[in-house]
Parts: structure tokens; C-alpha cells; sequence
């Protein structure tokens, strides 16, 4: 049999999880995928996943590549494996890609969605999922700062300490702040994210919102390529992975 490069697409919600990458004693995704696969085929793979989501951040658009040979049909792959996996992790789809597609190097674009609940009472059934943060934000400044991210620019002082890549550039398409009711939905699509780069900036634009900072701080906080000069880290549960585009 031939050796076959089979993308997945996966959803998790990642309350129950350390993060992305398989960790020595503790749950991950990457964990449960390498188990429930080697489960299916009776074979050990390396799960090549694009984002290293951290603890108790969610995804709807994972995506991961793995090279294997089995009989099983590549259209049955997505369901079997759903039924090995918890609950709460299921891959979606599963289809063959060139043998030269990577999970990681392929990427263009990624998109993120940082949720924030505004009202009094905790929303008890989505709070794994959101930041409930009881305040009256201004929507305008907000969407305002959060446009003075867009383009090609060093986000280094969105960057956590622990980043230790060569590079801060990074290349932001799109940063909308848009509200339902009590609901706030924060998106940020880039052709890539800094360690804790997201949650950064809404920490931050949660600041603007506030009224403690203007927009045009948003400016300054870039130039100064400097993490103390940004807001504090917004919390993990608020963070979703929806799309991964290649």
C-alpha cells in the first residue's frame, strides 16, 4: 500500500484540555488524535497540527496532516475516528492532499474569534467559552484600535515573553469588533500569530473599551515593540480557532 498524506479537519473544545501538544501526564488533543488513530489502524503516526492551541482555548478549524498506509478508505476516516474520540473532540472531514502539503508550512491565513460576555449574570452555559466580563464597553473605540492592526507590522509587544521566534512581522488582513446584545465577538485573521498574540490584543482593546486608554494608544503600543506597554492577557476559554485557509 502506498503511503497517503491525509488532511483533517477538527473541532474541540479545549476546556478539558492542556492545549494542542501531546504533553507528558496530561490531556491533550494531539494526545487523544495519535491514540484514537492508532486505535483505527493498529499504526503510530505523527499528527502534524497547524495551530499549538494553548489550555482552554477551542478550535472549530484545526487542521492537521498525517502520512499512513491503511485499507481503510479515506472518506470513512472522519467518522471512525469521531466515534474512537471523546465527546468533545471530532474530526469533521478527511481528505487526501499532495504529498508535499504541511499542516504548518502550507498555511495562509488563520482565523481566530476572542467571545466576551458583557451582561451581569454568567451565561453558565457558555462560560467555558467566553470571558464574562460584567462591563460597559465602547464598541466604536474598540473597532477603531482594533483597525490600526491591520497590515503588515512588528507585533512584538503583543508577543508573549516565551515567543522566541526570529521574527515579530507579522501580516493582519482582518480585526473586526462586532457586538449582539450582550455578546462582543472579536475576529482577527493574519498569515500568522505570535505565543498568545490574540489574546493580547483583546486584553488591550478590552483596555480602549473601558475608556482607561484612546484608540490611537493602539499606535503607540506597535512603535514601542514592547509587552508592558500592551493590556493584560485576556483569558483562554474566550479563544476559537475557526478557520485555517491554505
Amino acid at each position: 500500500m502506498a503511503v497517503r498524506n491525509i488532511k483533517l479537519t477538527i473541532h474541540y473544545d479545549g476546556s478539558g484540555y492542556h492545549g494542542w501538544q501531546a504533553q507528558p501526564d496530561r490531556p491533550t488533543v494531539q494526545a487523544e488524535l495519535t491514540g484514537a488513530i492508532a486505535r483505527l489502524t493498529g499504526k503510530q503516526v505523527i499528527v502534524n497540527g497547524a495551530s499549538r492551541t494553548d489550555a482552554g482555548v477551542s478550535a472549530l478549524g484545526q487542521i492537521a496532516n498525517i502520512k499512513i498506509d491503511t485499507p481503510i478508505p479515506t472518506k470513512n476516516i472522519a467518522k471512525a475516528l469521531t466515534e474512537i474520540l471523546p465527546d468533545d473532540i471530532a474530526v469533521a472531514e478527511a481528505v487526501d492532499v499532495p504529498e508535499d502539503f504541511d499542516a504548518i508550512s502550507s498555511v495562509k491565513s488563520k482565523l481566530y474569534r476572542y467571545t466576551i460576555y458583557t451582561g451581569p449574570t454568567p451565561p453558565v452555559l457558555q462560560i467555558r467559552h467566553c470571558w464574562h466580563l460584567p462591563a460597559k464597553l465602547d464598541m466604536a473605540d474598540m473597532d477603531k484600535a482594533a483597525k490600526l492592526l491591520i497590515g503588515t507590522k512588528d507585533f512584538k509587544s503583543f508577543a508573549s515573553a516565551a515567543d522566541r521566534r526570529q521574527s515579530s512581522v507579522r501580516t493582519i488582513t482582518r480585526c473586526d469588533v462586532k457586538a449582539e446584545s450582550e455578546w462582543i465577538y472579536i475576529d482577527v485573521e493574519a498569515d500568522g500569530f505570535l505565543y498568545n498574540m490574540v489574546r493580547n490584543i483583546v486584553g488591550t482593546l478590552v483596555e480602549i473599551g473601558r475608556g482607561r486608554w484612546s484608540p490611537e494608544k493602539m499606535t503607540d503600543i506597535l512603535h514601542a515593540k514592547d509587552r508592558t506597554t500592551a493590556g493584560p492577557i485576556a483569558p483562554a476559554e474566550g479563544l476559537c480557532l475557526m478557520r485555517i485557509d491554505y
